[in-house]
């Protein structure tokens, strides 16, 4: 019981706060976050949440976005499952092959022809870690567009789809595209978080591997302070950005997904940078924060 009486006494001292007040906060921070989206001359869209509330702030959440390489989330999700149904296993080993080997992002278009075997599991993190194309579509391969898309389905989620392999343009240009919305995007991560996919054991294991550092450091993680642990994906091609994140809060962990396409230079990083710091100055300051709007060290978690 001890151990959970920190947040027993946030959710107490958020259910007898000053309506008002926070409401006032609440106004100022969704004024803020507008003019974040306003001042993108490409379609812009966001949906936030804490995950023990459930408090949302969000913008054309519904937007239908191409996705790059966030994507590849929910591949990694059906290379877990098809190992939990045992169709494959994480530690088969795969060859490297030339046919295979696309560029973009990555490591393994380097690699020679068939003179390198990697298991399922280690292709899952180059794909997350690296964003390696190559692995990518060698996942993609081995457990179908079909299953991805039906597991997608079966959970509810109607608009994120996989329809092309990585790098694969004549499939864009046929309108093939890698799809989701915030929203679902969002649900995704809540999903993966409260270990409603599968298990509890086979979330925390997909979790670790988005948790893990990456070469860069995304545009989500950037508006948070370094020594919060942030799960997540990023993806950009050529006129869309997109991210998908979970940022742990201490006492207030929350799912962020932005969105944008028909961008301009760099201004999608810019605004999700800033949509991001907008949402965890909101976040972190309810975290700590008595009834009266004082904040209180001992409310967090540590």
């Amino acid at each position: 019981m001890t151990r959970f009486l920190p947040v027993l006494l946030f959710l107490a001292s958020q259910s007898f706060s000053q309506p008002e007040n926070l409401k006032m906060v609440r106004e100022k921070t969704e004024t803020r976050l507008r003019k974040v989206v306003q001042n993108v001359q490409g379609a812009f869209g966001f949906v936030a949440f804490d995950l023990v509330r459930g408090e949302r702030f969000g913008i054309n959440e519904n937007f239908l976005f191409p996705q790059g390489s966030a994507i590849k989330i929910p591949i990694l999700m059906e290379v877990f499952k098809q190992a939990q149904e045992g169709k494959i296993k994480l530690t088969d080993m795969l060859w490297v092959e030339k046919k295979k080997q696309v560029g973009g992002s990555g490591i393994l278009v380097e690699f020679g022809d068939k003179t390198s075997q990697l298991s399922v599991r280690d292709l899952c993190v180059l794909m997350i870690v690296l964003s390696d194309n190559t692995a990518t579509n060698m996942l993609i391969d081995l457990v179908g567009m079909e299953g991805i898309n039906k597991t997608l389905a079966s959970l509810g989620l109607k608009q994120t789809r996989v329809q092309r392999r990585m790098l694969d343009q004549a499939a864009s240009v046929r309108g093939d595209e890698n799809l989701s919305t915030p929203a679902e995007a969002a649900r995704i991560m809540e999903i993966l978080y409260k270990g409603e996919f599968i298990n509890r054991s086979t979330c925390d294991d997909i979790l670790s591997i988005l948790k893990k550092p990456k070469p860069e450091i995304g545009a989500i993680q950037s508006g948070v302070p370094g020594d919060v642990p942030v799960a997540f994906k990023p993806g950009d091609i050529a006129g869309v950005n997109t991210e998908w994140a979970i940022i742990y809060l201490p006492n207030l962990p929350y799912v962020l997904t932005v969105m944008e396409n028909y961008g301009v230079g760099d201004e999608a990083t810019a605004a999700m940078k800033e949509c991001s710091r907008v949402l965890y100055e909101y976040f972190s300051r309810v975290s700590k924060a008595t009834r009266y709007g004082t904040y209180v060290p001992h409310l967090l978690i540590k």
